[in-house]
């Protein structure tokens, strides 16, 4: 009963801290004050960002926030499992998971930004990829947590 209780409670810490992810992320991403100012200036041959475009990479750095947390979060996870069992098979886990993480970060707009690239002429296909990682890491999160 304790077991599950405290289960239960580390499932809504999770939910809590990615919310506060998402919410952190969505108020970054809409807010040019913390963008850098070279994302809205017009320098070489990259025209402007168009409003509808915004859209899409406000979302993607949302969802790709939230998939760095949730490969965190499964990173912890595989690595507590590991300690109790030992096995092979979790090593390989937490390499996945760490591929994962990986993944989130390079996929980051942020991390993009700060190395002075924009995204740019992707629309909606910028966000696919970020929303399909999203939802591999909630099943792979699901079922570690449930067993």
């Amino acid at each position: 009963m304790k077991n599950r209780m405290n289960q239960n409670m580390r499932i809504w810490l999770f939910l809590a801290i990615l919310t506060v992810v998402a919410l952190l992320a969505t108020l970054w991403a809409t807010s040019r004050i913390w963008l850098p100012p070279f994302l809205f200036e017009h320098r070489g041959p990259f025209p402007q960002i168009p409003a509808d475009i915004e859209f899409f990479y406000t979302a993607d750095t949302v969802v790709s926030s939230v998939n760095v947390t949730l490969s965190v979060f499964l990173l912890i996870t595989y690595i507590g499992i590991y300690r109790k069992t030992r096995s092979e098979f979790t090593i390989g886990l937490i390499i996945f998971s760490l591929v994962f993480l990986l993944n989130a970060l390079a996929s980051n707009p942020f991390v993009i930004w700060a190395f002075g690239y924009r995204p740019l002429g992707l629309g909606p296909f910028a966000l696919l990829p970020d929303l399909f990682t999203f939802v591999a890491l909630v099943i792979l999160l699901y079922l570690s947590l449930k067993y």
